[in-house]
């Protein structure tokens, strides 16, 4: 994409963005749709780098739970192959006449059963090496189902931001002119309270041949707003002051930026302030479209109803 060669020189910009100006470490966007940042550390030992306890609390549900059940069934298949290299003869209750194939099973189920310190005492060590390797599993047994329990409670009680934002930013009328406009809504069935919003604008700007980040702060018509129950659309506009302030359809569409987007607000259920971050780069911003509203009112139980798949809908309009 083409480089900003010129810029409202009433625009102020600032160096707190936290990325820097130097446009050679740029990555083609700043944060990535689902607000993480769009950065890769490197340098250090891989396991240095990660924290565990982060990784599993962040993951998905289904991967958390697969690796869970992973580790269950391996760990157990692991003693198990302990227990049958000691001999099944150490085990009481097993079949020694019985295939190989079912004195191995009778070995993993006996395993799961010390693991999880059930004992349903069908099945019991004998011999000082195969107790001790027992002794050592429900150890380790314990020990897991106290970690896996841990992570359990901090994946549920994680404070979180349950808000979702559009698709797209709009370029729209407002007023006697044009602003940019982005939607967000809760989602879920919390009570958002004080909720703070802040835009900042990310471009390359290319000046007396030295390219360059430049940041700006975006004013928004409303930062703040007491409850946040419906969908809000942020509204900056586009004035003397903006540095978008005679950008075009053709701009939107060759200069490289980016929006970003931060919200702050207070969560009931968590009692705890939460945070949530996205980002809209110039190619995602629709010039010349307005948002279709997305709750109306149910007449026959006094309610509004917020609707929120339609929570990107727009049409275009002429600027």
């Amino acid at each position: 994409m083409a480089l900003l060669k010129r810029i409202n020189k009433k625009a102020k910009s600032y160096l707190s963005s936290g990325f820097g100006v130097n446009t050679s470490s740029y990555g083609g966007r700043f944060f990535n749709k689902d607000g993480k940042a769009n950065v890769e550390k490197q340098g250090m030992h891989f396991l240095h780098r990660i924290s565990w306890y982060h990784t599993m609390i962040e993951m998905p549900a289904w991967k958390f739970m697969s690796i869970l059940l992973s580790f269950y069934v391996c760990i157990n298949l692991v003693f198990a192959l302990i227990y049958f290299a000691i001999g099944i003869e150490y085990l009481n209750g097993i079949d020694t006449s019985a295939s190989e194939w079912v004195k191995f099973g009778e070995t993993y189920f006996f395993s799961a059963q010390t693991f999880t310190t059930v004992g349903y005492g069908h099945v019991s060590p004998s011999g000082f090496l195969a107790s001790s390797v027992s002794a050592l599993e429900a150890l380790i047994g314990l020990l897991s189902f106290a970690i896996a329990t841990g992570l359990f409670f901090g994946r549920f009680s994680k404070p979180v931001a349950f808000i979702k934002f559009s698709h797209n930013a709009i370029i729209a009328p407002y007023r006697d002119g044009t602003a940019l406009m982005l939607r967000l809504t809760p989602f879920k069935n919390t009570n958002f309270t004080d909720a703070e919003a802040k835009i900042m604008l990310g471009m390359s700007v290319e000046e007396e041949g030295i390219v360059s980040n430049k940041f700006y702060s975006l004013d928004l018509e409303l930062d703040k707003i007491n409850a946040l129950t419906l969908s809000w659309t942020l509204v900056h506009p586009i004035t003397e002051d903006s540095p978008l302030y005679h950008f075009n359809k053709e701009d939107f569409e060759t200069i490289q930026g980016e929006i970003l987007v931060f919200i702050k607000t207070f969560d009931d259920m968590f009692s705890n302030t939460v945070a949530i971050r996205t980002s809209y780069t110039f190619d995602e911003v629709v010039y010349g479209a307005k948002f279709l509203p997305m709750y109306s009112r149910d007449k026959a139980n006094s309610k509004t109803i917020l609707h929120l798949e339609k929570l990107n809908h727009f049409e275009k309009v002429s600027l």
